[in-house]
């Protein structure tokens, strides 16, 4: 796992891709990893909670490597000194990496959702928004939040979170933005913005070199703060049926995911699926998800080449009883672009 990510995260995150690239042939650094609950054990998951001690401590040796904790990051190999601080810290570094979880709360992600978001309220009318693994539910905040589609235009209101996202292709880039009547987010572990030390561990989910990222999650942090969001302790499998009952009441409930099935096991995706098909069976419902074929076996996916991994951008309906999927488009994981089918 560590070679592929060290292949594939080179363009989008250098310093890890270098740290990757050597762990992928230390087992004593990889095999920090085991002590991990096995649905956790990502690459990821190793460097976030590395990141959350630097953050916490910036003073550290390992800190002059990262860009967004230094003016001038050290352009030498960063590995012995990740390696050391992985010794020094061991004890803190083990109990993080066997309690925590990746809560990856991407903005940008929102450019992604929203076209889909538009296509359905132009169908159905006013939306009721679940957010399932929402993290601190930042993503809840989709309609609060600035858009500028390249090409495409400028969507949303005026707000201190501005996403830019490129696009290629003839796809419904929205003009306008959907009624969303009611946003709600499950999360087995939820993130509560108002405690600082969980608030710090969404900046540490976040890759160093991408400082845009980080400005752009601590102002949807501050907007959060602000306005609230309704964030509740849930299981995908077991909850999410429940909740969108729920939200029927209200408008009509799109459910969405992104980035989140591959935390699942295969079998819980398709218990998940299942009970999507047993609420849509009942009522009218949508699903909208950015995930990555490659890592959720047992949800409908495109075809992709083997060992290819992409994001892609998809809509399942149900209407009147029965399901349909539409796979819209390819797009970057953190929504940079999106790529229309």
């Amino acid at each position: 796992m560590f070679d592929e990510f060290a292949r594939t995260a080179a363009s989008r995150a250098p310093l890890y891709a270098r740290l990757s690239a050597g762990i992928a042939v230390d087992p004593s650094l990889a095999g920090l990893l085991l002590v991990a609950p096995t649905t956790q054990r990502q690459p990821v998951l190793l460097f976030a909670c590395v990141h959350d001690l630097l953050l916490e401590d910036p003073s550290a040796r390992l800190a002059g490597y990262y860009p967004n904790l230094t003016p001038a990051p050290d352009p030498e190999d960063p590995l012995p000194a990740f390696a050391a601080f992985c010794r020094e810290r061991s004890d803190e570094l083990n109990h993080l990496l066997s309690t925590r979880r990746t809560q990856t709360n991407e903005i940008g992600r929102c450019a992604l959702l929203l076209p889909a978001f538009s296509v359905l309220a132009a169908e159905v009318g006013p939306l009721a928004h679940l957010d399932v693994g929402t993290s601190a539910g930042l993503n809840l905040l989709l309609d609060r939040f600035h858009y500028r589609y390249e090409p495409g235009g400028e969507v949303g209101p005026p707000s201190s979170v501005s996403v830019t996202c490129g696009v290629r292709g003839d796809g419904p880039t929205p003009a306008t933005m959907p009624e969303v009547a009611v946003a709600v987010g499950i999360d087995p572990t939820p993130v509560d913005l108002q405690d600082a030390t969980q608030a710090r561990w969404l900046e540490a989910c976040v890759w160093p070199d991408q400082t845009d990222r980080f400005d752009r999650l601590r102002a949807a942090i501050r907007l959060g703060r602000e306005v609230g969001v309704d964030v509740r302790r849930g299981d995908a499998v077991a909850d999410t049926a429940t909740v969108v009952a729920q939200l029927a009441s209200a408008a009509h409930p799109v459910v969405t995911n992104t980035w989140v099935l591959n935390y699942l096991t295969h079998e819980q995706r398709i218990d998940y699926v299942d009970a999507l098909d047993e609420v849509g069976a009942g009522l009218d419902l949508s699903w909208v998800y950015a995930e990555s074929p490659l890592l959720v076996g047992g949800i409908p996916t495109p075809s992709v080449p083997d060992r290819v991994e992409r994001t892609v951008l998809t809509v399942v309906r149900w209407r009147g009883g029965k399901r349909t999927v539409d796979h819209l488009a390819e797009c970057h994981p953190h929504g940079y672009w999106l790529h229309w089918w």
